[in-house]
């Protein structure tokens, strides 16, 4: 139960920390090709995704759909990387 509480918790930090990047990309404020945060962003998702698979898969399904939502983050985060590259150039 504290796992998934613990679980929950860090997906959410992890939610808010890609979305939060995602607005600052889409804010034009201070955006440059390079985007650190977003680049954190991503690799925090990739440690949550990894912990995730390497958790015991009886889960009633929510683990599996956690991991498509960190898929689905992943993926979203990767868009506005490269929608900035295309703005604001390499």
């Amino acid at each position: 139960m504290d796992d998934q509480i613990s679980s929950r918790r860090a997906l959410l930090r992890l939610a808010t920390l890609a979305a939060g990047g995602a607005m600052v990309a889409a804010s034009g404020q201070g955006a440059q090709a390079y985007q650190g945060n977003m680049e954190r962003a991503i690799g925090e998702l990739e440690t949550a995704l990894r912990s995730l698979r390497e958790a015991t898969p009886d889960k009633g399904g929510h683990r599996e759909r956690a991991i498509a939502l960190i898929q689905e983050a992943m993926g979203e985060v990767q868009a506005g990387i490269d929608y900035a590259a295309r703005k604001f150039g390499d």
